[in-house]
Protein backbone atom coordinates (compact mmCIF):
# COMPACT_ATOMS: atom_id res chain seq x y z
CA UNK A 1 0.00 0.00 0.00
CA UNK A 2 1.37 3.42 -1.00
CA UNK A 3 1.89 5.89 1.81
CA UNK A 4 -0.29 8.95 1.58
CA UNK A 5 1.84 12.07 1.50
CA UNK A 6 1.17 15.80 1.30
CA UNK A 7 -0.30 16.84 -2.04
CA UNK A 8 2.66 19.15 -2.76
CA UNK A 9 5.10 16.22 -2.63
CA UNK A 10 5.93 15.22 -6.22
CA UNK A 11 5.93 11.42 -6.16
CA UNK A 12 8.15 11.35 -9.26
CA UNK A 13 10.92 13.23 -7.49
CA UNK A 14 13.26 11.34 -5.12
CA UNK A 15 14.46 14.72 -3.78
CA UNK A 16 10.93 15.75 -2.86
CA UNK A 17 10.08 12.39 -1.28
CA UNK A 18 13.25 12.41 0.84
CA UNK A 19 12.70 16.02 1.90
CA UNK A 20 9.05 15.42 2.77
CA UNK A 21 9.62 12.12 4.59
CA UNK A 22 12.73 13.08 6.57
CA UNK A 23 12.99 16.84 6.95
CA UNK A 24 9.89 18.96 6.28
CA UNK A 25 8.03 19.88 9.45
CA UNK A 26 10.58 18.31 11.80
CA UNK A 27 11.44 20.82 14.58
CA UNK A 28 14.88 22.40 14.04
CA UNK A 29 16.79 24.07 16.89
CA UNK A 30 20.32 24.20 15.46
CA UNK A 31 21.29 27.75 14.45
CA UNK A 32 23.42 26.66 11.50
CA UNK A 33 20.56 24.64 10.01
CA UNK A 34 18.07 27.40 10.81
CA UNK A 35 20.28 29.80 8.85
CA UNK A 36 20.62 27.36 5.95
CA UNK A 37 16.86 26.94 5.70
CA UNK A 38 16.28 30.70 5.91
CA UNK A 39 18.72 31.20 3.02
CA UNK A 40 17.14 28.46 0.92
CA UNK A 41 13.61 29.79 1.49
CA UNK A 42 14.78 33.26 0.43
CA UNK A 43 16.55 31.85 -2.62
CA UNK A 44 13.37 30.01 -3.60
CA UNK A 45 11.36 33.25 -3.99
CA UNK A 46 9.90 33.18 -7.50
CA UNK A 47 11.28 29.70 -8.22
CA UNK A 48 10.20 26.11 -7.57
CA UNK A 49 11.25 24.41 -4.34
CA UNK A 50 12.43 21.42 -6.36
CA UNK A 51 14.98 23.59 -8.16
CA UNK A 52 16.36 24.61 -4.75
CA UNK A 53 16.42 21.04 -3.42
CA UNK A 54 18.38 19.87 -6.46
CA UNK A 55 20.95 22.61 -5.81
CA UNK A 56 21.06 22.23 -2.03
CA UNK A 57 24.44 20.49 -1.91
CA UNK A 58 25.85 23.15 -4.25
CA UNK A 59 24.55 25.87 -1.92
CA UNK A 60 26.14 24.17 1.08
CA UNK A 61 29.48 24.05 -0.70
CA UNK A 62 29.28 27.57 -2.16
CA UNK A 63 28.28 29.16 1.17
CA UNK A 64 30.92 27.44 3.33
CA UNK A 65 28.50 24.96 4.89
CA UNK A 66 26.36 27.94 5.95
CA UNK A 67 28.78 28.81 8.74
CA UNK A 68 27.06 32.04 9.76
CA UNK A 69 30.14 33.89 11.03
CA UNK A 70 32.02 33.07 7.81
CA UNK A 71 29.16 34.17 5.53
CA UNK A 72 28.76 37.43 7.49
CA UNK A 73 32.32 38.38 6.49
CA UNK A 74 31.91 37.81 2.74
CA UNK A 75 33.23 40.70 0.65
CA UNK A 76 33.04 41.74 -2.99
CA UNK A 77 35.49 39.05 -4.13
CA UNK A 78 33.33 36.27 -2.70
CA UNK A 79 30.16 37.82 -4.15
CA UNK A 80 31.84 37.90 -7.57
CA UNK A 81 32.70 34.19 -7.19
CA UNK A 82 29.12 33.33 -6.24
CA UNK A 83 27.70 35.27 -9.19
CA UNK A 84 29.52 32.97 -11.63
CA UNK A 85 28.71 29.73 -9.76
CA UNK A 86 26.28 27.87 -12.03
CA UNK A 87 25.45 25.45 -9.20
CA UNK A 88 23.46 28.04 -7.23
CA UNK A 89 20.94 30.83 -7.89
CA UNK A 90 23.03 33.66 -9.35
CA UNK A 91 20.94 36.60 -8.23
CA UNK A 92 22.96 39.51 -6.86
CA UNK A 93 20.13 40.84 -4.66
CA UNK A 94 19.61 37.41 -3.10
CA UNK A 95 23.34 36.79 -2.61
CA UNK A 96 23.86 40.20 -0.95
CA UNK A 97 20.78 39.48 1.18
CA UNK A 98 22.36 36.26 2.47
CA UNK A 99 25.40 38.20 3.70
CA UNK A 100 23.33 40.95 5.35
CA UNK A 101 20.99 38.39 6.87
CA UNK A 102 23.96 36.48 8.32
CA UNK A 103 25.09 39.63 10.12
CA UNK A 104 21.60 40.28 11.51
CA UNK A 105 21.24 36.58 12.40
CA UNK A 106 24.40 36.85 14.54
CA UNK A 107 23.12 40.02 16.23
CA UNK A 108 19.85 38.28 17.10
CA UNK A 109 21.74 35.20 18.35
CA UNK A 110 23.85 37.40 20.61
CA UNK A 111 20.80 39.22 21.98
CA UNK A 112 18.78 36.06 22.68
CA UNK A 113 21.63 33.56 23.36
CA UNK A 114 20.77 31.86 20.05
CA UNK A 115 18.67 32.56 16.98
CA UNK A 116 16.76 29.41 17.86
CA UNK A 117 15.64 30.89 21.21
CA UNK A 118 14.51 34.08 19.47
CA UNK A 119 12.55 32.17 16.83
CA UNK A 120 10.92 29.52 19.00
CA UNK A 121 9.76 32.11 21.54
CA UNK A 122 7.24 33.26 18.90
CA UNK A 123 5.37 29.96 19.34
CA UNK A 124 5.87 29.59 23.09
CA UNK A 125 8.70 27.09 22.43
CA UNK A 126 6.26 24.46 21.14
CA UNK A 127 5.32 23.70 17.52
CA UNK A 128 1.82 24.76 16.54
CA UNK A 129 -0.38 21.78 15.64
CA UNK A 130 -2.82 23.08 13.05
CA UNK A 131 -6.03 21.19 12.46
CA UNK A 132 -7.08 21.65 8.85
CA UNK A 133 -9.68 19.37 7.32
CA UNK A 134 -8.45 20.09 3.82
CA UNK A 135 -5.13 21.07 2.23
CA UNK A 136 -6.82 24.10 0.63
CA UNK A 137 -7.36 25.59 4.09
CA UNK A 138 -3.62 25.85 4.78
CA UNK A 139 -2.69 29.54 4.36
CA UNK A 140 0.26 31.01 2.46
CA UNK A 141 0.89 33.36 5.38
CA UNK A 142 -0.55 34.03 8.83
CA UNK A 143 -0.79 36.87 11.30
CA UNK A 144 2.17 35.33 13.15
CA UNK A 145 4.36 35.05 10.03
CA UNK A 146 3.55 38.71 9.32
CA UNK A 147 4.71 39.67 12.83
CA UNK A 148 7.96 37.70 12.56
CA UNK A 149 8.57 39.07 9.06
CA UNK A 150 8.03 42.63 10.27
CA UNK A 151 10.42 42.14 13.17
CA UNK A 152 13.16 40.60 11.00
CA UNK A 153 12.82 43.39 8.43
CA UNK A 154 13.00 45.99 11.20
CA UNK A 155 16.26 44.36 12.31
CA UNK A 156 17.63 44.66 8.76
CA UNK A 157 16.90 41.34 7.03
CA UNK A 158 15.55 41.05 3.49
CA UNK A 159 13.83 38.27 1.52
CA UNK A 160 11.89 37.53 4.69
CA UNK A 161 8.36 38.50 3.63
CA UNK A 162 5.40 36.89 5.46
CA UNK A 163 4.91 34.18 2.79
CA UNK A 164 8.60 33.22 2.85
CA UNK A 165 8.54 33.21 6.67
CA UNK A 166 5.46 31.00 6.79
CA UNK A 167 7.07 28.51 4.39
CA UNK A 168 10.14 28.67 6.66
CA UNK A 169 8.02 28.01 9.76
CA UNK A 170 6.49 24.98 8.05
CA UNK A 171 9.88 23.66 6.92
CA UNK A 172 11.57 23.95 10.33
CA UNK A 173 8.63 22.51 12.25
CA UNK A 174 7.36 25.63 14.01
CA UNK A 175 3.99 24.61 12.58
CA UNK A 176 2.81 21.12 11.61
CA UNK A 177 1.10 21.63 8.26
CA UNK A 178 1.31 18.12 6.89
CA UNK A 179 -1.91 17.41 4.98
CA UNK A 180 -4.79 15.76 6.82
CA UNK A 181 -4.28 12.09 5.96
CA UNK A 182 -0.53 12.43 5.34
CA UNK A 183 1.28 9.60 7.12
CA UNK A 184 3.89 12.05 8.49
CA UNK A 185 1.35 14.27 10.23
CA UNK A 186 1.05 12.19 13.42
CA UNK A 187 4.74 11.25 13.38
CA UNK A 188 5.79 14.90 13.30
CA UNK A 189 3.23 15.77 15.99
CA UNK A 190 4.83 13.10 18.21
CA UNK A 191 8.22 14.82 17.80
CA UNK A 192 6.83 18.09 19.09
CA UNK A 193 8.10 19.04 22.49
CA UNK A 194 9.46 22.13 24.21
CA UNK A 195 12.25 23.84 22.28
CA UNK A 196 15.67 22.75 23.40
Amino acid sequence: MTKQRCSWCDMNSPEYIDYHDNHWGVPVYDDRLLFEMLVLEGMQAGLSWLSILKKRENFIQAFDNFEIAVVALYGEKKVAELLVDAGIIRNKLKINSVITNAKVFLEIAEEFESFSKYLWAWVGNNPLQHEYSDRQEIPAKTELSEKISKDLKKRGMSFVGPTIIYAYMQAIGMVNDHDPGCYRREQVAALAGPAQ
